[in-house]
């Protein structure tokens, strides 16, 4: 596999580290949860419903295929397990409050005194030393601040929404990969590491160049209800079935509206599919709005399987992960216990991902780990008696 013979420590806790470095592991990488010794470890072990093996599906689907070591940083010994290990990691991830790893003694700085080639990432809400660095906040904090949630505003009663999807985390997430990936490859060449500052509120700004015309334009803020993305045009868009139902069309092309509008016997209608998003296209989701909503789900899916032009249905999760497809994909797999896991998103033709469904257990593998780092029978019988792994 790609990663084979990488070795990742990970202080991180929740979603953005700990999905980034799953998906580490799914492709090879030795990856070493490292949990606080306070009783309870990684805080989603307990967080959410849980499968009948004790697991929570959330850790299932951020800790597979790792190996968990529980650990006192603020104990001497346990410092010096942690840099035994990290001297010969490749990558450390952390997510905690910044200042926090250089007051436990585990910063990039100290560890790199040690181990040039180690490619060092933390991620945090707004950065390492910015101005709001010791702001607390978890992801819709970071989204309402970064502009996201402003632009969930209901069409309707033009209030903002809570967001459905974490995706400040998620888009922390997928760039610290490719930041750690790229430090990674760089070494190739130079021998050395790299410190990588990852902020959830920089990477969700990342994602916003479809919505900023009129900022950057004019100085405006998005016009959440005409925008192009936001239902502004009438073919990037949902509408109401009339057995309550939705038929989300997403593809405003020309091409598209024309297949469409001619399948309705609405030809006429087809300059008004040319005309900017907004209140000019209104003549047209008016249309839609009347004809979809006249019909139920059923007959919709039947009749628009043949046109081409862009379009789905509004379905649940649960649906999602049930439907045949998914599993094609391999976005969903059942392990020997029964239990359903999110697959690997990331497929190479060769060497392919190979997620391992076992789940470690808390600090499970502390002894082993210990073991690894060379420490004896007797220093590591020493840290189980203070606590400190």
């Amino acid at each position: 596999m790609k990663l084979a013979g990488l070795k990742v420590l990970d202080l991180s806790a929740f979603l953005p580290g700990p999905h980034m470095t799953m998906m580490m592991a799914d492709h090879g990488a030795d990856v070493i949860m490292v949990e606080p010794a306070n009783g309870m470890g990684e805080p989603v072990r307990e967080i959410g419903e849980k499968t009948t093996d004790g697991n929570s599906v959330w850790l299932r689907n951020v800790a597979r295929g790792k190996r968990s070591l529980k650990l006192n940083l603020k104990d001497e010994d346990g410092r010096d397990l942690f840099y035994r290990l990290a001297d010969e990691a490749d990558v450390v991830v952390e997510a905690f409050r910044p200042g926090v790893v250089k007051r436990l003694g585990v910063d990039y700085a100290t560890l790199k005194a040690r181990n040039a080639r180690l490619v060092y990432c933390s991620i945090s809400a707004f950065g390492q030393d910015s101005s709001l660095a010791k702001k607390p906040s978890h992801d819709t904090g970071v989204q309402s601040l970064a502009g996201l949630i402003d632009l969930n505003r209901g069409l309707e009663d033009g209030k903002p929404a809570m967001p459905s999807i974490p995706f400040a985390d998620a888009s922390a997430s997928l760039m610290a990969l490719s930041a750690i990936l790229m430090a990674l490859y760089r070494r190739e060449t130079t021998g050395q590491g790299d410190y990588i500052d990852m902020a959830m509120y920089d990477a969700a700004l990342a994602w916003t160049p479809n919505v900023l015309g009129p900022t950057f334009t004019v100085d405006a803020h998005p016009p959440v209800k005409n925008m192009r993305s936001f239902g502004g045009s009438a073919l990037t868009n949902l509408y109401e079935t009339f057995d309550g139902r939705f038929i989300a069309f997403s593809g405003p092309e020309l091409k598209f509206a024309t297949n469409l509008l001619t399948a309705l016997g609405r030809e006429d209608l087809i300059e008004i599919a040319k005309r900017p998003p907004g209140p000019e296209q209104a003549p047209l989701r008016a249309f839609l709005k009347e004809t979809i909503g006249a019909k139920p789900l059923e007959h919709w899916l039947a009749f628009l399987e043949p046109i081409d032009c862009a379009w789905g249905w509004v379905r649940s999760l649960k649906d999602a992960f049930d439907d045949p497809f998914t599993a094609e994909r391999g976005m969903v797999f059942t392990d020997a216990q029964g239990h359903r896991h999110i697959g690997p998103p990331i497929k190479f033709a060769n060497e392919p991902p190979e997620p391992n469904p076992t789940v470690p257990t808390y600090g499970g593998d502390s002894v082993k780990i210990a073991q690894e780092a060379g420490l004896t029978a007797e220093q590591i019988e020493t840290l189980q008696k203070k606590g400190v792994i």
